[in-house]
């Protein structure tokens, strides 16, 4: 396993509340509230108990807490069981835990184009790709006005 201090040498504590933009080399592991943009090469680590409000672009993402927000990442997203996105996601390649939860649009693949990869996968269960022309969400509840 690697040292955490190599692997993440920045840490925003789990008291602390920051905004604006946040730009980094090597990787940063969040444990408190951040809202605004995020931009860089290097890995991001949401942790549990962790939110995060606004769009993310780093080499790679892993989020064990809460992000509302897009996010691109050049390799990799991983969500974990504790896990909640509600964006979209660009990326390489996806890894899903059973539990996790994510609303929005997913472009996994090559650069995050459009031609996926075979490597998308959850850590303990496949996960059904359906091409956006094909998905179809259900017909709205009828709603019932009284005069």
């Amino acid at each position: 396993m690697a040292d955490s201090t190599n692997e993440f040498p920045t840490t925003l504590g789990a008291d602390a509340v920051f905004k604006g933009q946040l730009q980094f080399e090597k990787g940063v592991k969040l444990l408190g509230k951040f809202e605004g943009e995020i931009s860089s090469e290097g890995q991001l680590l949401v942790a549990e108990g962790a939110t995060l409000t606004g769009d993310v672009k780093a080499g790679s993402v892993r989020v064990d807490g809460q992000i509302k927000g897009n996010l691109n990442a050049k390799t990799k997203v991983q969500l974990s069981a504790s896990a909640r996105l509600e964006g979209d996601v660009q990326t390489q390649r996806l890894e899903v835990a059973e539990g996790a939860v994510l609303v929005g649009r997913c472009v996994v693949g090559v650069n995050g184009q459009s031609k996926p990869t075979t490597d998308v996968r959850s850590v303990s269960r496949p996960v059904e790709m359906i091409p956006a022309a094909k998905a179809r969400m259900p017909d709205p509840a009828p709603v019932m006005v009284k005069k």
